[in-house]
């Protein structure tokens, strides 16, 4: 018998199973408290980040309008160039403008409500090894993740990305059961369609779900091997089916693959949103440091200013959990369940912040959504079993030291920001001293003073990173760099590009921010928009959402995202004049250039001006193709 229970060795943790009791009284109403409260979180106030990321709302809205739009995630309804990312989260936004008007709060529901199922999912998960204790405090954990905070209340794709991996561990946990194969291969299509979210990022947690499989599941290794072989094809048809579509659809009968230079969603795949994360080298990247690169790598960086605030508050707490987790559970059984699921989530954890710290390409704060679930099943899991096993010096001292530990975190993390609640961070740090030393006596106390530092430990925890969240949630947040803090702008991570109205100073919100047109622009589109196929084009898919959500009618964004797409080229795009498909010309041409990629957006904004006679509108130059 192993130092940490497993679930069938806990007080009153097994789940519910048929002809077995729903265990405790208190779970359902736990449940349902931890699940409104995270509710409440998620979607109080949620319309004020009005069109939160503007690249995604206005290919939302485009979805809304056109199907081959919504089918290949273009940035227009008539279908110039798709967004930089394989479609599904857009699929979902789509669908739902498509049934409540295209506005703020259909578009950023979805995510919030991806946010309540994915802690509903993680408490499924870490109860069917763990208990209903640790399920809970591993969702409450996720739900007060500043980096889920912030996601789940925006229209990225990563939080379908993370719903989806939850629900592949849930579904791993389960396949662990009885070695499942069916089970196992809904793992693996919850995966392949988590790379429908967000490509190859999906598949890093597959190396844990397929070593846990392969060390604790009841069979031979003969036919561990072969579920897991199933599982994988059922991975490979779930994510590439949508592949196959695209490579065979005619090139000239959809819109082109924004962010690749070839207009193949393979080079996106494999490049651009692939290795090239890894390397740095994605042709057509712009931003960075100067010298190229985004920011310093090593095991370091998510504690940096950048990454710490979304994610830190208990990472160094994960680290010891699964450390002590695999130390105690050492000589139990290969199948122990409740070894696997340390395996599950660690795994997860260890592979994901591996690459977080050392990718030398595109990295960004809000990435850390990723860690939330494994951190959170880390500490729900060792926390409980923990505190179970007090009675034996190792386990209350390992306890206690998480304690400490972790409110030293909050403190080190609270004094970088010093004109925020400065008081906090010395009450945390004070408080979780005292608890973990209660913590560790606690076998030796009577009930009510053990029960009393039990709470005081779970508040303090939670204290961080809890009001960190609560503050995120509480600050509206727009453009394409979100980042976790009580104010945009503020915090331990750079706010992000946001919205600009008017288009003031200069032809659009540039790169990562969003310019959202004047009345006067606003009429100016929308005349006679019905002639044309593209109301206006401009260079870039942020100035070209603005104007796109602003005006109603679809903008063409030349170059795509970082305008150094060839899409269109010179001759294209001149094409398109001649034969009246283009009405006006907005800006100037983008205000940043990579080293790399086509230089046809620049040639087109050259050509462009050089050809017509510009107007200025609500700060913005306007060029009439029509003329």
């Amino acid at each position: 018998m192993t130092l940490l229970a497993s679930r069938d060795e806990a007080d009153q943790a097994a789940p519910p199973a048929r002809g077995r009791p729903d265990g405790p009284r208190w779970v359902r109403p736990s449940l349902a408290a931890l699940l409104l409260a995270t509710a409440v979180l998620y979607l109080w106030n949620l319309g004020e980040s009005g069109w939160a990321n503007a690249f995604y709302s206005a290919a939302a809205q485009a979805g809304s309008l056109s199907w081959k739009a919504l089918f290949f995630g273009s940035s227009d309804a008539a279908n110039a160039i798709t967004v930089d990312k394989t479609p599904a989260a857009l699929w979902v936004m789509s669908l739902s403008a498509r049934l409540f008007g295209v506005n703020a709060w259909s578009i950023l529901v979805p995510q919030a409500l991806m946010g309540i199922g994915s802690v509903a999912l993680l408490f499924a998960a870490v109860r069917r090894t763990s208990g209903p204790a640790a399920g809970l405090l591993a969702g409450a954990v996720l739900a007060l993740t500043p980096a889920a905070a912030l996601m789940f209340r925006f229209n990225n794709p990563d939080a379908l990305l993370v719903l989806l991996l939850v629900a592949g561990a849930y579904c791993v946990v389960r396949a662990l059961e009885n070695a499942s194969p069916r089970w196992l291969a809904l793992a693996g299509v919850a995966v392949g369609f988590g790379f429908l979210a967000k490509m190859l990022q999906a598949f890093l947690v597959l190396p844990a779900f397929a070593l846990a499989y392969l060390i604790a599941a009841p069979a031979s290794p003969g036919k561990r091997l072969l579920h897991l072989l199933g599982a994988l094809g059922a991975t490979i048809v779930s994510a590439g089916w949508y592949l196959a579509v695209v490579a065979l659809w005619p090139a000239a009968d959809r819109p082109y693959i924004g962010g690749s230079q070839e207009n193949s969603l393979w080079e996106l795949v494999f490049g651009y949103n692939g290795f090239g994360r890894i390397t740095g080298d994605e042709v057509g990247s712009v931003g960075g440091s100067p010298g190229g690169g985004w920011g310093g790598t090593g095991w370091a960086r998510l504690f940096g200013s950048e990454m710490a605030g979304g994610i830190a508050w208990l990472l160094p707490a994960a680290v010891l959990a699964l450390a002590a987790g695999l130390w105690f559970t050492r000589r139990a059984p290969r199948t122990d369940r409740g070894r696997a699921a340390l395996i599950v989530w660690g795994g997860w954890f260890l592979v994901t912040a591996v690459v977080f710290s050392y990718m030398g390409g595109i990295i960004h704060a809000y990435y850390m959504i990723a860690l939330g679930p494994a951190i959170a099943g880390l500490v729900g899991i060792a926390g409980t079993q923990l505190w179970r096993a007090r009675g034996n010096p190792a386990a209350a001292g390992t306890l206690s030291a998480g304690i400490g530990l972790t409110a030293l975190t909050a403190y080190l993390l609270l004094s970088r920001q010093s004109d925020w609640l400065p008081a906090l961070g010395i009450a945390i740090l004070v408080a979780g001293l005292l608890c973990a030393f209660l913590v560790f006596f606690a076998a030796r106390l009577p009930d009510v003073a053990r029960r009393l530092a039990a709470v005081g430990a779970l508040v303090t925890v939670l204290a961080g990173t809890g009001a960190y969240t609560v503050a995120t949630a509480a600050t509206p947040h727009s453009g394409a760099l979100p980042s976790a803090s009580p104010a945009i702008g503020r915090g331990m991570g750079p706010g992000g590009g946001g919205i600009v109205i008017g288009g003031q100073g200069g032809p659009g919100g540039g790169l990562l921010g969003t310019s959202l047109p004047g009345d006067e622009l606003v009429a100016l589109l929308r005349k006679d928009s019905e002639k044309y196929t593209w109301a206006a084009a401009t260079v870039g898919s942020n100035n070209a959402a603005g104007y796109q959500l602003g005006g109603g009618s679809p903008v063409m964004a030349v170059g795509g995202f970082n305008g150094t797409d060839p899409a269109p080229t010179l001759e294209q795009f001149q094409e398109y004049v001649r034969n009246g498909r283009i009405h006006y010309f907005l800006g100037e041409g983008m205000m940043m250039r990579g080293e790399t990629g086509s230089d046809a957006a620049e040639r087109i904004a050259e050509w462009v001006a050089q050809t017509y006679a510009p107007t200025t509108v609500d700060g913005v130059t306007v060029y009439d193709l029509s003329r």
